[in-house]
């Protein structure tokens, strides 16, 4: 019985780089133009509107965040972090060709602005513009060489061009410059899947849950591993670890599952693979809830056989 390695969707990666880079104000840190005239839109200035943004998006009130944003951006087209703000804005709620442009018009008003290159790179990876998203993401390292999360991103796209070598190396230099994220060991650990390094991986994705002991994908990652290399009650350690980081991450309970049946405990197995077809169904991935299903009807057939 195979056990399928579970990768994240880029959409959940970028979102997360992106929630990552804390939404700013204008500062000298940003490299932001100081307009020379400061027009006004009912007595309030751009920069007025962009701290009502800010003060919006510390509220959760992300719709009139973008609204400040914009009027900002109206008044004041040059200043940078207004059209850098709306974008992440923009992305914080799944919008992303206007989280594109907005970064886009970000790196117009300031062409130095290296976090706006790197989040543009990041909207475009999204979009599966692997090509344009690395041209940024290159752009972005050459203003700022020690940018976290613009290494980061550039290893989502050699990870995506399945170039391991120069993937790993862009996430190594992702932890050097933010230690305490753990996707970059993360996405380590994946690389090292795809090249059958299992000692390498188990060691990255170790590194990960280190950093986030509620890492549900790098535990389910590490119970695949032990469960490959035939050591089924440390799978199913792992297996127990990612369903308490994620009660409602699936791959948990299937793996689990797998693993109960290679240990003859059928109505164990029975009970987690109801649980992830369940979730499955849920989340309308109709491929792996048909795997479970047939997964949990040999289990119930084996638990009501004679033993």
């Amino acid at each position: 019985m195979g056990l399928s390695f579970f990768k994240y969707r880029i959409a959940g990666l970028v979102s997360l780089t992106l929630i990552a880079v804390s939404i700013s104000s204008p500062s000298v840190s940003l490299s932001a133009p100081v307009p020379s005239k400061l027009a006004q839109s009912n007595g309030k200035t751009a920069i007025d509107w962009l701290n009502q943004g800010l003060q919006a998006i510390q509220a959760r009130k992300v719709q009139d965040a973008i609204a400040a944003f914009k009027q900002a951006t109206q008044l004041d087209p040059a200043l940078a972090p207004a059209h850098y703000n709306l974008g992440l804005a923009f992305r914080q709620t799944g919008q992303l060709q206007p989280s594109a442009d907005a970064f886009y018009r970000a790196t117009q008003a300031d062409p130095k602005f290296a976090p706006a290159f790197a989040n543009l790179g990041g909207a475009l990876l999204e979009g599966n513009n692997l090509q344009l998203a690395n041209d940024y993401l290159q752009r972005a390292l050459e203003l700022d060489p020690k940018l976290g999360f613009a290494h980061y991103n550039l290893g989502l796209v050699r990870e995506q061009q399945r170039d391991c070598e120069k993937a790993i190396a862009s996430f190594k230099k992702a932890i050097e410059y933010s230690k305490n994220a753990p996707e970059p060991p993360y996405h380590i650990g994946m690389c090292y899947l795809q090249q059958g390094k299992l000692d390498q991986a188990r060691d990255a994705f170790n590194q990960a849950v280190k950093i986030n002991p509620k890492y549900p994908e790098a535990y389910y990652n590490l119970g695949s591993i032990w469960f490959q290399q035939r050591k089924l009650q440390e799978a199913l350690e792992a297996f127990r670890k990612s369903a308490e980081a994620n009660s409602n991450y699936p791959n948990a309970y299937y793996g689990a599952g797998l693993v109960f049946m290679q240990l003859q405990q059928y109505g164990d197995a029975v009970q987690v693979l109801q649980f992830a077809r369940d979730l499955y169904n849920a989340q309308k991935n109709p491929q792996w809830a048909k795997n479970a299903e047939q997964l949990l009807q040999q289990a119930q057939n084996l638990n009501y056989q004679p033993r």
